[in-house]
C-alpha cells in the first residue's frame, strides 16, 4: 500500500492527486471579466493619500542613498543618524547632480560634485518628502503624482507581530500601469493554470458582487494547495482584498501558516523610451506559525528571506507577463516591443 494513502489528515503537509496540467477543471467559466473589472473599479476608488511603496525597509541603508524613481519624479532615500528614513528629491538643487551618488555622512547627504551637504531640514530649492518606515516596506508619499487627499500615514493592512513572522520583499518592474498588476491580483483563477509548479486544486469559493453597492465583504474567498515538493501541499482557505488602490492583500485565514499575508504593491516609476508605462511591483512575504519548527525557523531568517523572495519573484515572472499582456492587449499594443502586428 502506497504510504500517501495512509497520510495524517492532521499534519499540515498534504499528498497531491496526481493528474496531468490540461485535465484540470476549467476555470474561464467562473473567471468573468465583469467580476475582476467591478472589483477593481471599487479598489480603485480607495485612497492612499498619495503614498508609494518603494522599497522594502531593509534596502534602505545608513552607509548609502538609494536612487529610485516614482511617477517619473527622480528620488533618493538614505537613513539619519538615527536610523530614520528620509526621503528627497534626486536632484542636487546646485547643479542637478545624481544624489543616489552622493555620499552619507553623519546622516546628511553629501554631493559627490562640490560638496553640498542635504539632511532632513533642507534647504533653499530642496526639501524632504514625507515618507514612513512599517518595518517592512519603505514608503514615501508624493503629493505631486496623487490626485487624492494626502493622509498623514500610509494605508497598511494588518500583519503578524514581527517577534512570531518572517517577512521578504522582492521587487520587479514591467511594461503596464498599476491597474493591470491589481487585475492580475484580482483573478484567482488563473493560479493552478498559469502557475502548476505552485498551486494545485484550486476552488474560488466567494467573489464579491459586479454592481455598482459596496459589498460588506469585499473579497475573493480562494481554496488552494501550496505546492512543497513532489506529491506533498499544503492546503489553505486564502482572502484577497484591496485596502488602497495599489494594493491587493492574499492573507491565508485558515490552514497552516493561519495569518500569514502577502501584500502586493503596484508603484508607477515613469515610461519607456517610447512612451509606455513602467510599473515597480514589489511584494512583500510576511509569514508567521505557531509551531516550534517555524519559531525555531526565525533564528535562520536571514538564510531564509533570499528563498521566499525568489520563490516570490519566480511567480511574477510569469504574472508580469499577465500584466503586460493585459495593458497591451487594452491600449491596442500587442507585443511587449510597443509595435502592432
Amino acid at each position: 500500500m502506497n504510504i500517501l494513502d495512509q497520510w495524517p489528515e492532521r499534519w499540515p503537509l498534504q499528498p497531491v492527486p496526481r493528474g496531468a496540467w490540461a485535465e484540470q477543471y476549467p476555470t474561464y467559466p467562473e473567471a468573468e471579466p465583469r467580476i475582476i473589472r467591478a472589483a477593481l473599479a471599487r479598489a480603485e476608488r480607495r485612497s492612499g493619500g498619495n503614498w508609494y511603496v518603494f522599497a522594502g525597509s531593509r534596502q534602505v541603508r545608513a552607509d548609502r542613498p538609494l536612487g529610485f524613481h516614482v511617477a517619473g519624479t527622480e528620488l533618493v532615500a538614505w537613513r539619519d543618524r538615527s536610523g530614520v528614513l528620509q526621503v528627497g528629491p534626486g536632484a542636487c538643487p546646485h547643479l542637478g547632480a545624481p544624489l543616489s551618488e552622493a555620499a552619507v555622512h553623519c546622516g546628511a547627504l553629501v554631493c559627490r560634485w562640490h560638496g553640498m551637504r542635504l539632511g532632513g531640514r533642507g534647504r533653499p530649492g530642496w526639501k524632504p518628502l514625507p515618507s514612513h518606515d512599517d518595518g517592512v516596506l519603505a514608503w514615501v508619499r508624493l503629493d505631486s503624482a496623487g490626485e487624492e487627499e494626502p493622509l498623514d500615514e500610509p494605508v497598511i493592512a494588518a500583519r503578524p507581530v514581527a517577534r512570531r513572522s518572517i517577512d521578504a520583499v522582492m521587487a520587479v518592474t514591467g511594461v503596464c500601469e498599476p491597474s493591470d498588476v491589481v487585475a492580475n491580483r484580482l483573478d484567482p483563477w488563473h493560479g493552478a493554470w498559469f502557475h502548476p509548479h505552485s498551486f494545485t486544486r484550486l476552488r474560488v469559493l466567494k467573489t464579491p458582487p459586479v454592481d455598482g453597492a459596496v459589498p460588506v465583504e469585499d473579497r475573493f474567498l480562494v481554496e488552494v494547495t501550496f505546492r512543497v515538493a513532489g506529491r506533498l501541499g499544503v492546503p489553505v482557505l486564502a482572502e484577497f482584498t484591496c485596502p488602497e488602490a495599489r494594493t491587493v492583500l492574499m492573507r491565508i485565514i485558515s490552514g497552516e501558516g493561519a495569518g500569514s499575508v502577502v501584500e502586493t504593491h503596484a508603484t508607477p516609476v515613469g515610461s519607456t523610451a517610447d512612451g509606455r508605462p513602467l510599473t515597480q511591483v514589489v511584494e512583500a512575504v510576511v509569514a508567521t506559525s505557531p509551531r516550534t519548527g517555524f519559531l525555531l525557523a526565525r533564528n535562520a531568517a536571514t538564510l531564509l528571506r533570499p528563498a521566499m523572495a525568489r520563490a516570490a519573484r519566480r511567480l511574477w515572472r510569469d504574472d508580469l507577463a499577465y500584466a503586460e499582456r493585459r495593458y497591451a492587449v487594452r491600449t491596442g499594443r500587442h507585443d511587449r516591443a510597443g509595435r502592432k502586428p
